[in-house]
């Protein structure tokens, strides 16, 4: 896990983690931030586990860590914040070291992370660890959320 630690420690990727927090200060609802990040990530290995996938445990971690880091980009210039998180993520992902079949298969996690019908399969992954890494069980927004709209109940999996 020693290139996902220098990911956690890489100030081009602490400047746009701080970039998130001051975009979203006022939010009510789930915020884009490390505890989000981690428990895509952790929740995407144990979704690769129980699937029997033989990838490598680094692939999650960074996909779960990249995949919104261009979040920021969405609130200031409209930009989709899939296609601005696959541009910060390979520009980091290169930095350290990571193949090119390792940045093709998650960046291409990270541009389809939001697209059910359409990811790759690390990105089906990946976006099923992003809707049930949300504590909706305990948020105060839950009544105002449009995850609820239709009466669906809230629950824990993972």
């Amino acid at each position: 896990m020693r290139r996902i630690n220098d990911i956690l420690n890489d100030k081009e990727y602490l400047n746009h983690i701080n970039k998130i927090k001051k975009a979203e200060a006022n939010r009510i609802y789930c915020r884009h931030d490390m505890t989000h990040f981690l428990d895509v990530s952790r929740i995407a290995y144990i979704l690769s586990i129980e699937e029997k996938l033989n990838t490598n445990k680094e692939i999650f971690y960074a996909m779960g860590l990249l995949h919104d880091i261009g979040r920021w980009a969405e609130y200031e210039n409209g930009i989709d914040h899939c296609i601005a998180s696959k541009e910060i993520a390979e520009k980091i992902l290169t930095k350290y070291n990571f193949t090119i079949e390792e940045r093709t298969k998650i960046m291409a996690a990270i541009e389809g992370h939001r697209k059910r019908d359409e990811a790759s399969p690390l990105g089906y992954i990946l976006y099923r660890a992003d809707k049930l890494s949300r504590n909706c069980v305990l948020c105060d927004a839950r009544t105002m959320c449009k995850k609820f709209q239709n009466g669906e109940e809230s629950f824990l999996l993972y």
